[in-house]
């Protein structure tokens, strides 16, 4: 299976700064049906359905006229999700202050952490667990995401207890 990530990528960046989004992440998988091109979206405050969709018609219409990919595919556009994916080092950075799920290895064995996620370094991530801070080597990382806790945020005196 031939892949056009890079090339679908150069493409999304330009539609992304045309419509002030930004690009989270790019799958592609095959189905039975045939190529699945999943393109992720992201900005500040959440993307909107509305956005996902002017962003689909664009990147469609941009895939056709330069007769990118030569056999039948299907074109998803949607937010990473409120628990997103953590696999570049951009993601990394935008989860600063965010509670974060980590598996890993370290040397034999696997570990799996949750914290909140304090330093992207160059080579490591930083999480505080309850107090204690743990260096995670990013090369060692085998799966990451942020995790949403459903907790109520604002004034403590708006919130309605149960």
């Amino acid at each position: 299976m031939q892949y056009f990530r890079t090339q679908i990528e150069d493409i999304a960046k330009k539609i992304c700064a045309d419509m002030h989004l930004a690009l989270y992440d790019i799958d592609e998988k095959m189905s039975g049906k045939g190529r699945i091109v999943i393109v992720y979206l992201t900005k500040i405050g959440g993307v909107t359905l509305d956005e996902c969709a002017r962003f689909s018609r664009a990147l469609s219409e941009e895939l056709e006229t330069f007769d990118l990919i030569p056999e039948r595919y299907f074109l998803e556009v949607s937010s990473p999700g409120l628990e997103r994916p953590l696999k570049l080092k951009s993601h990394w950075v935008s989860a600063i202050n965010e509670k974060v799920a980590v598996q890993y290895s370290e040397e034999e064995n696997k570990r799996s952490v949750m914290g909140t996620l304090t330093e992207v370094n160059q080579d490591t991530v930083v999480l505080d667990d309850r107090g204690e801070m743990i260096e995670i080597p990013l090369k060692s990382i085998s799966r990451a995401k942020t995790v949403y806790l459903g907790i109520a945020r604002g004034n403590e005196d708006e919130r309605e207890y149960s």
